[in-house]
């Protein structure tokens, strides 16, 4: 996966992730009433995504059914990892001490990166 994921795509990639395979219309029925997108622009989506190649499609007679060709978790780490190299210069510590310095990280973060940590060790 070479080209970036826009937001609005994410949105679409989203709801196949979360359940797959769908026509494109069963994609915009998913999609939050509130974006009120057509369903011309949930295919414009969808056509980009499959360009990206991280979706693909088979054929169901007269309609094609879309599933992603990246899985979620795949996806979180390469987007993950440029986020950290592009503004921590590749390092985690930083990353969490930004959240620190901001009062961004609640007691259930605190005792979740503890947890991580003491994993990590064991």
């Amino acid at each position: 996966m070479s080209e970036r994921i826009s937001e609005a795509e994410h949105v679409v990639m989203e709801v196949l992730w979360d359940e797959a395979p769908l026509t494109a219309s069963e994609v915009h029925e998913r999609i939050d009433a509130a974006r009120d997108w057509s369903d011309r622009t949930v295919k414009t989506m969808l056509s980009r995504l499959l360009a990206k190649g991280v979706l693909s499609y088979e054929e169901d007679g007269r309609r094609y059914l879309y599933r992603p060709a990246v899985a979620r978790e795949d996806y979180v780490a390469v987007e993950s990892r440029k986020l950290v190299d592009r503004l921590f210069g590749g390092r985690i510590s930083p990353l969490v001490a930004h959240l620190a310095d901001r009062d961004e990280l609640s007691e259930e973060d605190i005792a979740e990166i503890e947890a991580l940590l003491k994993a990590l060790k064991s």
